[in-house]
């Protein structure tokens, strides 16, 4: 089975059942991630896995730390040996280095798992930010403030996003005016 297929039914196996709204998400999530194939190229089945799995670690099946992107990342490297690229997008995905600040678990999270390269972090982050809970596309300043009413400012996820909010949005725009580029050199003069 190649890795998309394998990360699909593997999350659905997850997420479906426990977790309808977080597979609907998920799905959502990797849909805006195959929108970006044009400027991913050969990544672009790469970003469409991790983009499916980028939430498995809220599954009760697997979540240990309470922090997913690690939980996850740990399941999908130890249990599943998924692909090593899948698995640092997936514990490195939102700012999740700023949100392990929040919980203690940073250093955890940077000495099991590299970075991948900044062009997927954005793209990852950009699929996530722009996808409602229920799988539906919206704006990175929209999904902002629907996680920090959803949770409360002065929660762990409250504060972290609140944070995280500049680069965000920053990574977000980078993505968008690559695919402007992109669609500006693809058209005929």
């Amino acid at each position: 089975m190649d890795l998309t297929n394998r990360a699909y039914s593997l999350a659905e196996s997850l997420l479906a059942e426990p977790l309808p709204r977080r597979w609907s998400h998920s799905l959502g999530v990797a849909g805006r991630a195959r929108s970006l194939r044009e400027i991913l190229g050969e990544d672009a089945y790469l970003m469409e896995a991790a983009a499916v799995l980028h939430d498995v670690g809220y599954s009760p099946r697997i979540a240990s730390t309470g922090f997913h992107p690690l939980d996850g990342a740990r399941f999908l490297r130890d249990q599943e040996g998924m692909d090593e690229r899948v698995v640092r997008l997936v514990a490195h995905h939102s700012c999740a280095l700023l949100e392990a600040e929040e919980r203690g678990l940073r250093e955890e999270l940077e000495s099991e798992f590299a970075l991948e390269r900044p062009a997927l972090v954005d793209a990852l982050l950009f699929s996530d930010m722009t996808t409602t809970p229920d799988g539906e596309p919206t704006t990175s300043d929209a999904r902002v403030a629907e996680i920090v009413d959803r949770y409360g400012p002065e929660t762990i996820v409250g504060r972290f996003i609140q944070r995280a909010a500049p680069e965000i949005h920053a990574a977000v725009q980078r993505v968008e005016s690559r695919l402007s580029a992109a669609e500006a050199a693809g058209q005929p003069m």
